[in-house]
């Protein structure tokens, strides 16, 4: 006849709490990330329009798009990723 452990439920929790917690932080970080990005673009885009013709900053800025958009893809595929770690 065995036992159950009854501290088996509290260690499965416990690292269910753990996993959010990582998830989570993870996600935030994330998100810091690209706010900062996106911070960065909006005062390159506020000093390039004291300095430049319209033609110049239209293309600049659509090159700063696709570079957000670059970003943008990497920082999910970094979150995709962890999803995988905690399955």
């Amino acid at each position: 006849m065995t036992k159950n452990n009854p501290q088996q439920p509290s260690e499965a929790t416990d690292i269910q709490i753990a996993k959010l917690a990582y998830i989570g932080a993870s996600i935030s970080t994330l998100g810091d990330g690209l706010s900062a990005v996106a911070a960065g673009l909006a005062l390159n885009a506020l000093e390039k329009s004291n300095n430049q013709n319209p033609q110049v900053q239209n293309n600049d800025q659509s090159k700063e798009v696709d570079d957000l958009q670059k970003q943008i893809d990497y920082l999910i595929n970094e979150l995709k990723q962890v999803k995988k770690l905690m399955r």
